[in-house]
């Protein structure tokens, strides 16, 4: 019998790579669920990807914020998968408007648990988290799956809380929930807000690029970047392999540091890089210079990156020069 997956946040950066990954790898039916804020810019991602005119996608615009309503529940049918991508990821916006981002991310995972209760049919639920609940990382620390969080900024926090709701379902109603913490992910058609993307529009344009760093505006802060299509190939590998209950980190390959990511970027378009090093402290309370994940769990079940980080991250940067409109929203 052919499954039924709902993606929330399918339009998105992260999401609509998982939609593309499970056609090309599945035969499943397809549900996306998004609302279509200013990070979607509707449905181009799709459109650009060809996965809007699919037969085995259907796709509605919802704010999960609101209860699923009668109707739409019924239009769904039997699902077997629930992946919950969407979210509001954009720290500067948390700080913003801390209020906002929380009832967004905590809101839309309760409603999106209530509906799931109702399933007789569902055999996992998945919920998306971040490395960023576990705070900031001391060098020569990655943090495993069952670490104490201590989220530093709004949105690591309703992360943390969505986390532990999460936990609390599978507890006392026996959901078959999983939890995966995911590094800072890139590839084709990111918005222009994160920092790859924004790197290359400024170095075409000639702008200065502002380097996070701690304190003494000395040393550059670090992630481990990972591409959209990877975080997507573990995803499916969980959803075969993993187990209710359980948390999985998913893992980028190399910690790279804010200089060396735009001085590489600047290498690879062919020209100059104008930066300048900032205490981001100053202007972003709740900055974390390091985050680190461990990803040995999944490695110990046999996972393994199907891109190398080099290479994807040089073919995201040509094919970003050769679709331009993707540094214009």
């Amino acid at each position: 019998m052919t499954k039924t997956i709902i993606i929330t946040g399918g339009c998105g950066f992260i999401g609509h790579h998982f939609v593309e990954h499970v056609l090309k790898n599945t035969n499943w039916n397809i549900i996306i669920i998004d609302k279509l804020t200013y990070a979607s810019k509707g449905f181009d991602r799709l459109k650009d990807a060809g996965i809007f005119y699919n037969e085995k996608v259907r796709i509605f615009t919802y704010d999960l914020t609101i209860p699923l309503s009668e109707g739409l529940v019924k239009e769904f049918g039997d699902v077997n998968y629930i992946i919950h991508m969407a979210a509001d990821t954009h720290v500067d916006n948390s700080i913003k408007n801390p209020v906002s981002v929380m009832h967004n991310n905590i809101t839309s995972t309760i409603n999106l648990l209530e509906y799931a209760r109702t399933l007789k049919s569902l055999e996992l639920f998945f919920y998306f988290s971040t490395d960023e609940v576990f705070g900031a990382a001391p060098n020569e620390i990655s943090f495993k799956e069952w670490d104490r969080h201590k989220p530093t900024n709004p949105y690591s926090a309703s992360k943390s809380a969505a986390e532990n709701i999460c936990i609390a379902y599978e507890n006392t109603y026996k959901l078959p929930i999983v939890i995966v913490n995911v590094m800072n992910a890139f590839g084709e058609r990111q918005h222009v807000e994160k920092f790859i993307p924004k790197c290359i529009k400024y170095i075409l344009e000639g702008k200065k690029i502002d380097i996070h760093c701690d304190k003494t505006a000395t040393i550059p802060g670090s992630r481990f970047y990972i591409h959209g299509r990877n975080i997507a190939d573990a995803v499916l590998f969980l959803i075969n392999n993993g187990a209710p209950g359980e948390k999985y980190n998913i893992v980028g390959e190399k910690e790279v540091n804010n200089l060396e990511m735009a001085q590489t970027i600047a290498k690879i378009i062919g020209k100059e890089l104008i930066y300048e090093m900032i205490n981001f402290h100053e202007d972003r309370p709740g900055h974390d210079e390091r985050y680190a994940l461990n990803g040995q769990k999944l490695l110990d079940m046999g996972f393994n990156l199907p891109l190398d980080f080099d290479k994807s991250l040089e073919k995201t940067i040509k094919w970003t020069l050769e679709n331009m409109d993707w540094l214009n929203y």
